[in-house]
């Protein structure tokens, strides 16, 4: 997975993610069709994808530096995630080019409301046999998505003997990763998983029981409807979401993600972070795709120096 020359020992990354790569498709249609319908999509575009790669894409145009640990295909597909992600100032000497395809997210977007349903095909994988901890570089953060469970959590421990700080991203209850959230110091986490997973009916009691299991700061995130956020010893942070004219909600999620970490490597409070990643998040739903609307800092503080409308 690493290179063997030992070239990355002397680099300095603000954070490494470790998870999946695919390439994302996206049809934009009019709207959701009933099931056996045939239509047209509107337009179509062709971006990289996956929660860690399109957080990381958010930290380099941020200004920080991060880099990726994955996996992709020898083929076009494989090219192409690896390109865009260069182009993009993300260190790629850690994705592995592998004979399995490259993982492939195929998508609906409706015209006006920005919903979307995404179908992953995926065949590949990062084994943690693959992750040579020893050729490392120096990192402050890890961002996890516990697709790879193995692989993540070596990674998780790594991290937590180097004293980086490890962020752990779940959209939905898929795999069993109750392993890895004792390691874990901030998860941020989207609703669907976090009521599911608990069994609680609202935000602040799956963060209640989420406590139990891990110990570090709690934020859930919920769409339209904000998030609400917790640190060990703190009272709970609610943040409206901001409100503006959607075009697609892919990767929404994932932009939070990358802009909360920036805040943290900042060292702001959980309140500011919080905020920050509302704006970023929102700012990237004005564009198709999970990439192209992801903001620069510059916007996102401009954007806040506004007086937006938020959500109720």
């Amino acid at each position: 997975m690493l290179p063997r020359d030992g070239s990355n020992l002397n680099k300095k990354l603000d954070c490494l993610g470790l998870g999946i790569a695919p390439a994302d498709l996206l049809l934009q249609i009019a709207a959701y069709p009933e099931a056996g319908a045939k239509i047209d999509a509107l337009s179509m575009t062709i971006q990289g994808g996956g929660p860690i790669p399109t957080a990381m894409v958010t930290l380099a145009r941020l200004g920080m530096k991060p880099g990726l640990i994955a996996a992709v295909g020898d083929d076009i597909f494989g090219r192409f995630v690896i390109g865009e992600l260069k182009r993009e100032g993300v260190e790629t000497s850690f994705v592995k080019t592998k004979k399995n395809p490259t993982a492939i997210a195929m998508g609906w977007v409706e015209k006006g409301s920005g919903r979307r349903t995404i179908v992953l095909n995926r065949e590949i994988t990062v084994h943690p046999g693959e992750i040579d901890v020893t050729l490392l570089p120096r990192v402050k953060a890890v961002h996890l998505d516990g697709r790879d469970l193995p692989a993540c959590l070596k990674l998780a421990r790594w991290a937590k003997r180097n004293g980086a700080i490890v962020v752990f991203d779940i959209g939905s209850k898929r795999n069993d990763v109750t392993a890895i959230l004792p390691l874990v110091d901030h998860l941020v986490c989207a609703e669907d998983f976090a009521l599911p997973y608990t069994g609680a009916k609202k935000v602040p009691e799956a963060i209640n029981r989420l406590r139990k299991i891990c110990p570090g700061t709690i934020v859930i995130t919920s769409g339209i409807e904000g998030a609400i956020g917790k640190e060990t010893d703190g009272d709970f942070i609610r943040q409206k979401a901001f409100k503006v004219k959607a075009v697609d909600t892919t990767g929404a999620g994932d932009v939070y993600h990358g802009a909360y970490i920036y805040g943290l490597l900042k060292g702001w409070n959980l309140k500011k972070r919080m905020q920050f990643a509302s704006a970023a998040a929102a700012l990237k739903c004005r564009r198709p795709g999970g990439r192209l609307g992801i903001p620069t800092l510059k916007q996102v503080q401009t954007f806040l120096k506004r007086r937006n409308p938020t959500y109720a």
